[in-house]
């Protein structure tokens, strides 16, 4: 490999790296979300406990647990690992 691509590979790097930064703080901004409405669903009165209100309180929070767990599954070091190699250095 060039010296030219690799540049452009370390530039990539640097991107990731940033892009990590990013994704680490949205996480925290879904899972603080999550626990506020986990906590809002709990307090819900029990005589409400079957109405829409609490469905929708329910469903929310299964959802950002999903998106919370998709932030899990994304592997940034198996990303900056994969560029380094492609350097051959």
């Amino acid at each position: 490999m060039n010296k030219e691509r690799r540049k452009k590979i370390d530039k990539a790097i640097e991107e990731v790296n940033q892009l990590q930064e990013a994704l680490e703080g949205l996480q925290q901004i879904v899972e603080e979300i999550r626990d506020e409405e986990q906590e809002y669903l709990e307090n819900i009165p029990e005589n409400l406990q079957g109405s829409e209100r609490y469905e929708t309180a329910e469903n929310a929070v299964e959802s950002l647990e999903n998106a919370v767990d998709w932030f899990d599954n994304v592997d940034i070091d198996e990303l900056i690992s994969a560029l380094e190699e492609s350097k051959g250095d």
